[in-house]
């Protein structure tokens, strides 16, 4: 009787509409160590998940002791409806030097150096958007290329999470090479925090 009922009710109004996921957007920044960029990130409001890897070369396959031409770089996935692609902008460059061309910190060489991959012309604007007011607010040129993204690389196993992984090693890491020093000594209150949303 309960089943009979049931279906009535399905042949009536319908069967109701499935929960249909948020679809998650990209991201991809250069900010030096990629252990650095997923630690920062992965605490943001609306990301739903970091993963380290190399882009911007023409290297194929390229591996932590082979990526020449690539940079070190973070895949971000995040929900739109939590956040936009412009604040995540927004921290990348008040969490880098975006001043620095030879590398960020105690990590030197092209492959330690900023940059940010576009996905499409929204995205494109966005970072143009966020690189001028950056720039505008430190009163200094911002050395920080914007770039279509090209192919991405999973990192090696080990690289991922691994200021989890290993927080005393990640902890003596990040405090040994100077990265929060520099970053509240260019960016001051705006380091970190404080970042508007858009």
């Amino acid at each position: 009787m309960i089943r009979q009922f049931a279906v009535a009710l399905l042949i009536t109004f319908g069967a109701p509409a499935p929960l249909i996921a948020q679809e998650t957007q990209t991201a991809i920044f250069a900010g030096g160590c990629f252990w650095c960029v997923e630690s920062d990130f992965d605490r943001v409001q609306g990301v739903k998940s970091t993963v380290s890897g190399y882009s911007g070369g023409d290297l194929e396959n390229p591996t932590y002791r082979n990526h020449t031409g690539h940079r070190e770089v973070v895949k971000i996935e995040f929900d739109p409806s939590q956040t936009s692609y412009r604040t995540l902008a927004d921290i990348f460059f008040r969490s880098v030097d975006p001043t620095d061309a030879g590398g960020q910190f105690c990590d030197r060489g092209h492959a330690y150096t900023t940059a940010i991959y576009t996905q499409g012309e929204a995205q494109q604007k966005a970072a143009e958007e966020a690189r001028a007011e950056a720039e505008n607010e430190l009163g200094r040129k911002i050395v920080t290329p914007i770039e279509s993204a090209g192919a991405f690389w999973d990192a090696e196993g080990y690289h991922q999470d691994y200021y989890r992984k290993n927080p005393l090693r990640y902890k003596y890491y990040r405090y040994s090479c100077g990265r929060d020093d520099r970053i509240e000594e260019l960016w001051g209150e705006a380091a970190h925090r404080g970042i508007p949303a858009h």
